[in-house]
């Protein structure tokens, strides 16, 4: 009798115990799937992320430092696409444009570097005149260089060894030979570049170099976006229609002067490489910074000084 209990008892606690297994894998089963719908949910919900631009080696590239400490690199010498057709109005014709070879620098100018210099030659440090936020945010010697003029960025180029690129120059450093109108490609991807939206990583200024994927075909950082850049030129709406094939360098008067390149506070479509935007010469705020130039050889050309 007390073998029958002991055989009831075990009969009973295998049982209980397969039942509970039972239910453990059926309960571990829903778990998974839940995780599975979870991760479905998130990937649909989620922004699409277009594919990273593949890396190039850019070590074909002569580069050189400049007076100032500052790496630059090699445009060679050659023809490349300049302008659009299907942007905005002062940016047609399109057309094919000769340009020799130059130097310009990789990197923005730095705020670091840009004190460095206005301490050099008691020049005014830049002012913050309008900004919603905290202005400790910008202010951080890491960050681009800005609010300054264009007479502040042909001084500090100079200063430098150097001077502003012409606008043809720009814009070949940013796009190459091609017709890109980003850096890295034709489609625009957030992740790549410093414009306006949160996607990239930074609300407002980025340290000059942050994007690795987003450089040009010649190796230069921040093309788009960050801060836009001053060059050498005088600002004509119509100037591509009458600009000579070699080595345009803009009209030889006007009241105001080309930025390029868009900023932290433009969309993808004004941060294109063929996008042009004009102000005084005077206007200095937190979207425009500094990128210097240089010919070959040293030589008396020295545009937009």
């Amino acid at each position: 009798m007390e073998n029958r209990g002991v055989l009831i008892g075990s009969i009973v606690f295998v049982f209980g115990s397969f039942i509970l297994l039972i239910v453990g894998l059926v309960y571990e089963s829903y778990k998974a799937k839940q995780m599975r719908e979870l991760a479905m949910s998130i990937q649909t919900e989620s922004r699409p992320v277009a594919s990273l631009p593949v890396a190039h080696d850019f070590s074909m590239y002569k580069t050189r430092i400049g007076d100032e400490g500052r790496e630059m690199v090699q445009v060679p010498a050659g023809p490349f696409t300049m302008g659009s057709n299907d942007g905005d109005p002062d940016e047609a014709p399109e057309r094919q444009v000769f340009l020799k070879g130059f130097f310009i620098d990789r990197n923005e100018v730095t705020q670091d570097e840009y004190l460095r210099f206005a301490k050099m030659t008691k020049r005014a440090f830049p002012r913050i005149e309008v900004f919603e936020d905290d202005q400790s945010k910008v202010l951080k010697p890491e960050l681009a260089a800005m609010s300054v003029s264009w007479d502040d960025a042909v001084a500090y180029c100079k200063w430098a060894g150097k001077r502003l690129p012409t606008e043809a120059e720009w814009e070949k450093a940013g796009r190459g030979e091609g017709q890109r109108k980003y850096p890295w490609g034709d489609k625009f991807i957030n992740s790549v570049a410093n414009v306006d939206g949160p996607e990239d990583g930074y609300k407002y200024l980025a340290p000059p170099g942050s994007f690795e994927a987003g450089r040009s075909p010649y190796g230069l950082h921040d093309m788009t976006g960050n801060v836009a850049e001053w060059v050498a030129d005088t600002y004509d709406e119509h100037y591509y229609k009458k600009a000579g094939f070699r080595d345009p360098k803009g009209p030889d008067e006007g009241d105001l002067k080309v930025v390029r390149g868009g900023s932290w506070r433009e969309t993808a479509q004004n941060a294109r490489l063929s996008k042009r935007f004009a102000a005084k010469h005077w206007r200095n705020d937190i979207t425009i910074g500094i990128r210097c130039a240089s010919d070959l050889e040293p030589s008396g050309d020295t545009a937009g000084q």
